[in-house]
């Protein structure tokens, strides 16, 4: 057959490639059952990066491997439970899908803070905590689950409710895990990442005390607060397991203790799920 009588003719083989490079839109959503303070990991499958909405709020998009994206969905006490919309859009397709969100009891703690503990803190800590919890950086720097970041018990869990010297603390919820651990021993970095965040309470840092924050990439932080000695900087890169500071008892602490919290897009998740999970 001539090309010069049919210039339109396209071989069968190339069309058979074409076909091969479409790659359908797809998604995948976990945990199955999530509760309040999960984090759901969106994955999409798509030849273009897709979008990603829940509950009419566009979520950040990264690219986790070839024609693979993934968002993250954190969840935490101050939310209701039930269900959640799920757009997903890439290349002319839409996905309409339901995130489903468990209700979860959190128990109540009455703390008492001892004169020269119970400060507002400064406008400078919090203006300085808030801009870290804001990152979201392109690069994925952390590798499988979140490691312990001190060898202590586990004191006060995620999401505890609080009166604070006798006032019910109304948009208040313990924002990660305390580690009873002795004055000066070791704390670790739960994951490889770039420290993004060191503030002293000779500084200002009132409340949160000596603190380090780590920033792990696309959207995902942990802090560390309460420290007696920091040891690393501004701006290195820290590995996981790496010793950054030490127990202390600075800022609004009653004892010794760590507090460990870890962010995603700027909300306060459960950090158990990250210790179990290996995300990709």
């Amino acid at each position: 057959m001539s090309q010069n009588l049919l210039p339109w003719f396209v071989p069968a083989a190339a069309l058979i490639s074409l076909a091969a490079t479409t790659t359908p839109l797809s998604v995948s959503v976990s945990p199955d059952r999530a509760v309040l303070g999960d984090t759901f990991s969106i994955v999409v499958t798509a030849a273009e990066k897709p979008t990603v909405e829940v509950g009419g709020k566009p979520m950040p998009v990264f690219p986790i491997g070839q024609q693979q994206w993934r968002a993250f969905v954190p969840t935490t006490p101050l939310q209701p439970p039930g269900r959640r919309s799920l757009i997903v859009r890439a290349g002319g397709e839409t996905r309409n899908m339901l995130l489903w969100v468990g209700n979860r009891s959190f128990p109540v703690q009455r703390i008492w803070l001892p004169p020269g503990k119970d400060s507002q803190g400064t406008d400078a800590e919090f203006d300085r905590v808030d801009a870290f919890k804001a990152l979201v950086t392109l690069e994925k720097l952390w590798t499988g689950a979140f490691v312990r970041p001190n060898s202590g018990p586990v004191t006060t869990p995620y999401g505890v409710r609080r009166y604070y010297n006798g006032v019910f603390a109304q948009d208040y919820f313990h924002r990660g895990l305390d580690y009873a651990g002795p004055r000066g021993s070791a704390v670790k970095a739960a994951q490889r990442g770039r420290v993004a965040l060191v503030g002293r309470e000779a500084q200002g840092f009132l409340i949160h005390g000596n603190t380090v924050g780590i920033d792990h990439g696309q959207g995902v932080l942990t802090i560390y607060l309460h420290l007696d000695a920091i040891r690393v900087q501004e701006g290195q890169v820290v590995e996981a397991g790496q010793v950054i500071g030490t127990v202390g008892n600075t800022g609004a602490s009653t004892g010794p203790h760590l507090h460990w919290g870890l962010y995603v897009n700027g909300e306060c998740v459960d950090p158990r799920p990250w210790m179990a999970y290996a995300w990709l």
